[in-house]
């Protein structure tokens, strides 16, 4: 869609990157280290100074006591991530279970172990369906893999959906893959409810979180891993050999710059602004929100306006109203098409407000 939008000088509201500066203070820090002579390659775990503060951040923000040394792993994104964990965990022939829609980097890297991906169908507002969840659970299934706030559909895990998980988890005695990359994504006053926050979940889980989206620098692709000592050992063991260490001078800024910044504490408040804002501009058009609750996605129903497939419509939106977004069955295996298209607002608002002008005057 990206391709597509540039194809046709199109507003690119489909790929989830933020369209705002890195802070300047972020950037003289990696400039800092890079002429300091931070040039060589870091630790195999990352920088243990790094690797502290991400402690000192678990611990204020999900009062979970994390050793630095032996439970963090810094990694090149959460997509490495995710992969390493993969990688580590899953062996020929397991089940790993699905929640779709689904981030698209999940099932091939099960795959590319030899495992066996297991879908399960979200409802039809994004919320869990716990029962229908076990169900899929078999003496082959390895592993579950969660993702809140959650791309693409913007809703997040109450404490309720990690106590449903949880009873399943020791029932059965599978691994959790959390994806939390926009953990500090969050709106309306909610609390993002962290894997890390549930001890009954400890010894099972692995949790992956990004500097990218929380820093408005994805491509810079600085992640990190946090797991049990055991498991964490295996997860190092596949990361040596994909990635073995992360770009050194970015590793030292950032660990100065969360000694000293918050900007995360602010994050959900900004993205906020920016959700409310998109709304108000596309009220007058005929779709019917899924009001976002975290991320930086915003979905939208056309199923009033037309029976188009949504691929179809979202290519004859960006060629014809130069806008674009992704269709939602593209996140499912089997292409489920509920007429939904994803709308980025991590955009300057006069960006939001052309996008949702040029939408009023096509449709």
């Amino acid at each position: 869609m990206s391709a597509l939008a540039t194809e046709h000088h199109a507003i690119n509201l489909a790929q989830g990157f933020p369209e705002f500066p890195v802070s300047e203070t972020l950037i003289e820090l990696v400039y800092h280290y890079m002429v300091k002579g931070h040039n060589q390659y870091a630790p195999m775990p990352g920088l243990l100074r790094l690797r502290e503060r991400i402690a000192e951040k678990i611990a204020t923000q999900y009062l979970k006591k994390v050793n630095p040394e032996t439970e963090i792993t810094i990694t090149a994104g959460a997509t490495e991530g995710l992969y390493t964990t993969i990688a580590a965990l899953v062996r020929p022939g397991d089940e790993v279970v699905i929640l779709e829609p689904a981030y698209d980097s999940y099932i091939p890297a099960i795959l590319l172990q030899g495992g066996i991906p297991v879908t399960v169908a979200m409802n039809r507002d994004f919320s869990v369906d716990w029962p229908a969840v076990e169900e899929k659970v078999s003496p082959k299934t390895r592993m579950i893999i969660v993702n809140t706030p959650h791309n693409p559909s913007g809703m997040v895990f109450s404490a309720e959906d990690w106590q449903q998980l949880s009873n399943i988890v020791q029932k059965h005695g599978i691994w959790v893959l959390s994806d939390e990359v926009y953990e500090h994504i969050i709106f309306d006053g909610l609390q993002h409810q962290s894997v890390l926050r549930y001890e009954a979940l400890a010894r099972h889980c692995v949790a992956v979180f990004s500097f990218g989206k929380t820093f408005h620098a994805t491509g810079w692709k600085v992640g990190y891993v946090v797991a049990s000592a055991a498991l964490t050992q295996e997860i190092r063991k596949a990361h040596q050999y994909l990635q073995f260490s992360v770009h050194t001078p970015t590793q030292y800024a950032l660990a100065d710059f969360l000694e000293n910044e918050n900007h995360y504490t602010s994050l959900g408040s900004f993205y906020q602004k920016k959700r409310d804002l998109f709304l108000r501009h596309m009220q007058t058009l005929p779709f019917q929100p899924l009001k976002a609750k975290g991320t930086y996605f915003q979905l939208f129903s056309y199923k009033n306006y037309t029976d188009f497939p949504d691929r179809q419509f979202a290519n004859y939106l960006t060629r014809e109203a130069k806008v674009a977004s992704i269709p939602i069955s593209v996140f499912y295996q089997d292409k489920t098409d509920h007429h939904y298209l994803r709308f980025c607002f991590a955009k300057h608002d006069e960006t939001l407000i052309q996008a949702a002008h040029f939408l009023s005057q096509f449709l």
